[in-house]
């Protein structure tokens, strides 16, 4: 599991640089965004990935890692929304947005810790296919949980999917990384 937690950080890294990157192009323009449209560019991600596992042809030259960056990132947006709420303007310097980030990360990655102490690292014999899938169910789970005002029954929250959807993110970005080494 220490060879996770290594692997878990390299792709962070990777992730929490874009984000920098795009904060400083950018701004916290995202904040304006509502979770029912930062699930929808999740969506949109989760989609193209499934697409580019089913097609052969590709007319856009760029391959799963960055849906799956993409994810993460988007994710992360929507863990911050939940924290902080939606604003009508962009309010988050780079500092702060950084912060919140890396909190939202560091508890993803101890909930990623714990289920793969009690998974015995399941996910490392799972085809990348099964993870792409897993996150479209995470949401449409989200989406019939933002559907009904964010009320669940039994249920975890959306908070616990977006979570999932990270960590699935990661597994797959490891996996793609082992197969082309």
């Amino acid at each position: 599991m220490q060879k996770t937690a290594k692997q878990y950080n390299e792709v962070l890294n990777i992730c929490r640089t874009l984000f920098i990157n795009k904060m400083k192009d950018y701004g916290s323009a995202w904040r304006i965004l509502r979770l029912p449209s930062l699930t929808d560019q999740i969506f949109i991600k989760a989609q193209r990935i499934r697409s580019l596992q089913e097609n052969a042809e590709r007319k856009v030259d760029e391959g799963e890692a960055s849906e799956f960056i993409g994810i993460i990132n988007y994710s992360i947006m929507a863990l911050i929304q939940l924290e902080k709420g939606v604003v009508e303007q962009p309010d988050l310097n780079l500092e702060e947005a950084i912060v919140l980030y890396d909190k939202q990360f560091q508890i993803t990655k101890e909930l990623m810790e714990a289920k793969n102490h009690d998974y015995g690292e399941a996910w490392r014999e799972m085809r990348i296919g099964s993870l792409t899938d897993l996150i479209l169910q995470k949401l449409l789970r989200v989406k019939q949980i933002e559907d009904n005002k964010g009320k669940t029954l039994v249920s975890e929250g959306i908070d616990a999917n977006y979570q999932d959807m990270i960590n699935y993110s990661v597994f797959a970005l490891i996996l793609l990384k082992e197969q082309e080494d």
